[in-house]
């Protein structure tokens, strides 16, 4: 029967549905023997432990039935990774349904973030209205519209008021403050318009801003000719606005430092967004602007006394003197607003996003850190420029100082003009990075008569937003911004300094604490190690992996080495690799020998840092002869059924087997049925367990797809269910344990059960069937 998919899921996204997790391996994946598997990255850990919390529904999700939930790309910044959602329901995209699970190296889910405040319920998603009339209503809100670029049926979800039906509608053309790329929220039944979201955030050459003098810059050379194009950075051209051509020349030198020249302001602009790349990569960890290894092209000479990103491109108008303003602090602000379009929740809202883009602006200023008279390390916007002829047009330590901006929060902040609204939040970076009143800056005044102390300085202060902006929500706003920086540098600094300093920055202008604030305890180590899978179990002669997890808990990152004790006679230990950096994992891997008896021991797992020495446990069970005494060929290491009889599509594979070199597989990658594998045995005098490992991929529901095992004790005529009915996406290696009696005859059935439905094909792989 049919299985609601959601559309325009991106190639390589994750569909969690409602009640279970889809993940579909390619066709014939892992079907012949292959080396052993590579350590399971920290990346991999977080998708899988978030991905198990979606699937449980938990309350903070706000879940309805028909919704579906589609897992991002993992971002990972200074050991933490951060597990991003989109929502669907009926196939529907949910406006604010959006969410993240934050996890620490391990996959322990540390916190979370949600958009949605409420369940959607049940909701009709037929429309009442056309869309040609919902685009009619969307254009109103413009003075002039020059493209409609797509209508769309969503559920709109944001805010307290009940979950709707409406038509989206994105638009380019000209608005009250210019240019303008506008999405419209249309309710599909009343026409009334629900939300609105602008798109557009104005924001080796010779330059005319930047120096000393030459700018080393990375061009392009093909077959002789050069261009304005960096080699390292894709999509990040700089082009004349006027044809939207890149610059070219037969030599690799570029402009000659006159600011009105547009082939200069290229010059600036390129030195400018290579720099903040190198910033992104070596304070944040971040690969490019859009997080890819990308940006946008950059195009000098748009008419008006302005700059602005798009979504699509950086343009860069001029000043009062005709000066194309390419300066750091306004090239590196809109890169800076496409960073945060590029994050969790898109671009950040209610006021809050030019000053999520003046942070990246000044921080690149100090990346930078040019002498006067160029680009000197400050925290004013445009002093270099002199948009309009009076100096800058931002000032980050006291915003009332120009346009008498506001230095404090108050309920009237989402509502104000956003270069007007970023000033709380400008104050707030300041104080954050230099304090209030720091050695050799300037002092900034507190709305509460506070002094700030001990400032984290620029580079702590961004890493800090950063990783707020990797919690974000669509939902974003000054408050949750509170939240999610305090539980950033709560994750980043385990001494608790950076969070105190966050937590008086905050309250030192007047934004108020919030329930979902967390609290720190200071901790003492850097780092911290645990071991997933904590257990395992092999035949003698075989061998068991499991992936050693190291995460940064403070302080800069320090080398781990890795080292295992405990193990039984006969069992050896290898790490891959040896030692890591903390925030990074490696595979350890128990070989066992022929020799190795049979029985459990706790093998302590030692990490061994510059500041400290922390430990982890596995539980090593080594199989009696056969994978368990009375199991016949339990491991399946005989490459075949022996002793097993089986029904359906039922195979022994060569690769990834829980330990040793093979496993059951029941069911295939492409659609079967019902397949089973059986074994009846004696439970020998002295036993009282029956266990066995399972790893089922099931891209379906449990109504349909699952897998089961069921343990029939033919002694007393008795049947109990040991593997309830499971469909998950990929479950990795689970253990089922069963108490049994000594002397009792059993039957064991091992099942996959798949309903031969095209595209979505479950199967169950079963390994190390024991009696102990």
């Amino acid at each position: 029967m049919p299985r609601l998919i959601a559309a325009g899921i991106a190639a390589g996204a994750t569909v969690v549905a409602t009640a279970t997790a889809l993940t579909t391996p390619a066709a014939g994946a892992a079907r012949a023997a292959t080396p052993p598997p590579a350590p399971v990255t920290a990346q991999a850990l977080a998708a899988r432990s978030a991905d198990t919390l979606v699937a449980g529904h938990p309350a903070f999700l706000y879940a309805s039935q028909g919704e579906q939930y589609v897992r991002g790309s993992v971002a990972s910044s200074s050991g933490i990774q951060y597990v991003p959602y989109e929502r669907t329901y009926s196939g529907l995209p949910v406006v604010g349904g959006d969410f993240v699970v934050v996890t620490n190296g391990a996959g322990q889910v540390m916190f979370h973030s949600v958009a949605q405040r409420h369940a959607i319920g049940s909701l009709s998603t037929t429309p009442v209205l056309t869309s040609a009339k919902a685009v009619s209503v969307a254009s109103s809100q413009l003075r002039s519209v020059s493209k409609v670029e797509g209508t769309r049926l969503v559920v709109y979800a944001l805010g307290s008021g009940p979950a709707t039906l409406a038509w989206e509608t994105t638009l380019d053309g000209t608005g009250s403050d210019g240019v303008s790329r506008l999405s419209v929220d249309v309710d599909a039944r009343t026409g009334a318009v629900l939300h609105t979201q602008e798109h557009v955030e104005h924001g080796s050459g010779t330059g005319a801003w930047n120096g000393p003098e030459p700018l080393t810059i990375n061009t392009t050379n093909s077959g002789g000719t050069y261009s304005l194009s960096p080699t390292n950075i894709s999509n990040m051209p700089c082009q004349d606005a006027a044809n939207n051509t890149t610059f070219t020349k037969s030599t690799d030198t570029w402009g000659n430092g006159d600011a009105t020249s547009k082939e200069t302001g290229c010059v600036d602009a390129e030195y400018v967004a290579q720099g903040e790349f190198r910033m992104l990569s070596q304070w944040l960890g971040r690969n490019g602007m859009d997080g890819n290894g990308g940006a946008w092209p950059i195009r000098v000479g748009d008419q008006e006394e302005n700059a602005y990103y798009d979504g699509t491109q950086v343009q860069i108008g001029y000043n009062n003197a005709n000066q194309w303003i390419s300066a750091v602090d306004v090239v590196a602000h809109e890169m800076g607003h496409g960073i945060d379009d590029h994050t969790p929740g898109g671009i950040s809202g209610n006021g809050t996003q030019e000053f999520i883009a003046d942070t990246y602006g000044a921080s690149t200023e100090f990346f930078l850190n040019e002498p006067a008279p160029y680009a000197v390390p400050d925290f004013l916007v445009g002093d270099q420029i002199n948009l309009a002829g009076t100096g800058p047009i931002r000032n980050m330590y006291n915003p009332s100082l120009i346009n008498n901006d506001p230095n404090c929060y108050d309920s009237s902040i989402p509502s104000a003009e956003v270069h007007a609204a970023a000033g709380p939040g400008n104050h707030w970076f300041y104080l954050l990075a230099e304090g209030s009143n720091p050695a050799g800056g300037p002092v900034s005044p507190t709305c509460n008569n506070s002094t700030v102390t001990g400032g984290v300085g620029v580079e702590n202060a961004i890493k800090i937003v950063y990783n707020a902006q990797l919690m974000k929500t669509s939902a974003s706003d000054y408050l949750n911004y509170r939240t999610w920086t305090l539980q950033a540098a709560k994750n980043l600094d385990p001494t608790c300094a950076e969070f105190t300093t966050v937590k008086a920055a905050w309250d030192a202008v007047s934004v108020p604490a919030q329930s979902g604030d967390p609290t720190c305890t200071a901790g003492s180590s850097g780092f911290s190690i645990s071991v997933s899978p904590a257990s395992g179990s092999a035949n003698p002669g075989s061998s068991v992996t499991t992936t050693v997890a190291t995460t940064l808990t403070g302080g800069s990152a320090q080398t781990v080495a890795l080292s295992a004790s405990g193990l039984p006679a006969g069992a050896t230990a290898s790490f891959n690799p040896a030692s890591v950096t903390a925030g990074n994992t490696s595979q350890l891997t128990i070989n066992t020998s022929a020799s190795t008896p049979p029985g459990t021991s706790t093998i302590t797992v030692t990490g061994t840092g510059t500041s400290a020495t922390h430990t982890a446990t596995f539980s090593l069970t080594v199989n009696g002869s056969g994978g368990g005494g009375a199991i016949t060929n339990g491991g399946f290491e005989t490459g075949d059924f022996t002793g097993w009889t089986t029904s359906g599509t039922a195979a022994v594979v060569s690769s990834g087997a829980h330990s040793g070199t093979h496993a059951a597989e029941l069911g295939n990658t492409n659609p079967s049925n019902t397949s089973t594998a059986a074994q009846t045995f004696t439970a020998p005098a002295g036993s009282s367990k029956l266990s066995f490992w399972y790893n089922v991929t099931c891209p379906d529901t449990v109504t349909y797809d699952w897998a089961t095992a069921t343990l029939k004790d033919n002694t007393s005529g008795t049947t109990k269910t040991v593997l309830a009915k499971t469909c998950v996406s990929s479950s990795g290696w689970k253990q089922v344990t069963s108490t049994i009696t000594a002397g009792h005859s059993y039957t064991l059935t091992l099942t996959n059960k798949d309903d031969n439905y095209p595209g979505d094909p479950t199967y169950t792989n079963y390994d190390d069937v024991a009696v102990s």
